[in-house]
């Protein structure tokens, strides 16, 4: 491990040869997808339509390791291990007794940690011999890391990106056009549940519902083609699990232990991918804090429902049990694009409900504050979903001052905003405002949930 004491770099030969698989160590099993018409399980032949039989082999292994194949390992390897970084700077501007560290997954090459799970979905569909992969896209993040996975390994790629971030983000669609991704503005012209959505005029900014939806419904109809997920899936946290990994050993080798550990939630991959590696810590006795940062316009774990519900809009998915905002929920046009799904994934929905982990809702003025002061002393400009674990993990750095408490606060940076600048734009002109989500809404949202958990319960 090379450091100068504040950055510390792992050397490729330590990228994590295994994926670590938390679902046979969950504290309570995984629900099955249900069939909303009838609330019985849908059996894993049915999502082969959408999926390789690799991937949904990972969806429900239990098996504790899953190895992860050289050429993954060829790819990752053009930018992992991701540096752990102290944030000595952050530390000093705080005044805080806490030692801060962030794991910098700004530098993968679409600067987000998306690829991790990007790069294996690409590669297992490759050997199934699907031809193109279909997927939705928020702030482009993902459909960035998807394209340039495609552009490794010889896919084509449809995104759907949500149209308000479409319009907000012009260069994550040129990058993603870069990388060989077709890009097109959801709600579109070109599903049926597109033309549908549009009829209303309120569907018109899009949601990331909508988008899964227009991507399942082009998958299923177009022979060769698969669907692919970055983020909510079992296997896409099991993929990310990269990130704590390296995390880990790095904290280990100085003979630190995280007593707080954060990561930015919209449906659940990068912060379980921080979280998971150090989850058996506290499983096992230890006293560990897990804060799951949200936006407070779209608190999916705060002010969510713990129910079976829809993962789309269009209703083309099965029924997952997960927190959730409703199906039809369509966010307000908050920056943080990623960050603006209804639900939640199983997985972290499951330890929310048992208490292992906890979440905080933000206030978009508060992200961008602690953003700003991020990029001041750290150098390094956030992308919007990363200000928010950063907002948090200046909370408790601030907590410990007060307390005067020597914590280890853990962060995971997910991405780097540069195609981001619209946003900060928008801070410095004053056009930016706080939304918090209304109670009434959750109560709308509940009135609005299939009925079916009540037959699986009955």
């Amino acid at each position: 491990m090379k450091s100068d004491g504040r950055i510390f770099q792992l050397s490729t030969r330590d990228i994590p040869k295994k994926w670590i698989n938390i679902n046979p160590d969950l504290p309570e099993p995984l629900s099955p997808f249900l069939n909303p018409a009838d609330g019985t399980p849908v059996p894993l032949e049915a999502m082969q339509a959408l999926f390789p039989e690799s991937l949904l082999a990972q969806e429900v292994s239990m098996e504790r390791e899953i190895e992860i194949p050289e050429d993954i390992l060829e790819t990752y390897s053009l930018y992992r291990p991701t540096p752990l970084v102290r944030a000595r700077f952050l530390e000093r501007a705080l005044d805080t007794p806490a030692k801060i560290f962030f794991k910098n997954e700004g530098v993968s090459p679409t600067g987000s940690h998306k690829p991790n799970t990007a790069i294996p979905q690409v590669y297992y569909n490759h050997r199934a011999g699907i031809k193109k992969l279909t997927t939705e896209t928020g702030a482009g993040q993902w459909g960035s890391a998807l394209s340039f996975a495609g552009s490794r390994f010889g896919m084509d790629i449809r995104v759907f990106m949500v149209r308000v971030s479409y319009e907000q983000k012009p260069y994550r669609r040129v990058m993603m056009q870069t990388y060989g991704g077709n890009v097109v503005a959801s709600p579109s012209e070109q599903t049926e549940v597109g033309r549908r959505l549009l009829q209303d005029e309120t569907n018109r900014p899009g949601s990331l519902g909508m988008a899964i939806s227009e991507a399942v419904e082009l998958a299923g109809r177009e022979e060769g083609t698969n669907y692919a997920l970055g983020s909510v899936l079992n296997h896409v946290l099991l993929h990310q699990t990269v990130i704590g990994q390296e995390a880990k050993q790095v904290l280990d080798g100085l003979g630190l232990k995280p007593d707080v550990v954060i990561g930015c939630h919209g449906g659940g991959s990068n912060f379980g991918g921080m979280a998971i590696p150090f989850l058996y810590d506290k499983m096992a006795g230890r006293d560990i804090d897990f804060v799951a940062s949200e936006p407070l316009a779209c608190p999916t774990l705060s002010k969510g429902l713990y129910a079976y519900d829809y993962g789309d809009a269009g209703k083309y998915i099965p029924l997952a049990k997960m927190y959730t905002l409703g199906h039809d929920f369509v966010p307000p046009s908050v920056h943080a694009g990623g960050l603006r799904y209804h639900g939640a994934s199983p997985i972290v929905s499951i330890l929310k409900h048992s208490g292992l982990i906890r979440a905080e809702a933000l206030r978009q003025m508060e992200t961008f504050e602690a953003a700003l002061l991020f990029a001041r002393t750290e150098g390094i400009i956030p992308a919007p979903e990363s200000a928010h674990a950063i907002a948090s993990a200046i909370r408790a750095a601030k907590a410990c001052r007060e307390r005067d408490e020597e914590k280890v606060i853990l962060f995971n940076l997910s991405g780097h905003g540069h195609f981001d600048m619209a946003s900060y734009q928008a801070y410095f002109s004053g056009g930016l405002e706080d939304f918090e989500y209304p109670e009434e809404e959750v109560r709308r949202a509940e009135a609005q949930l299939p009925r079916v958990e009540m037959k699986v319960n009955a």
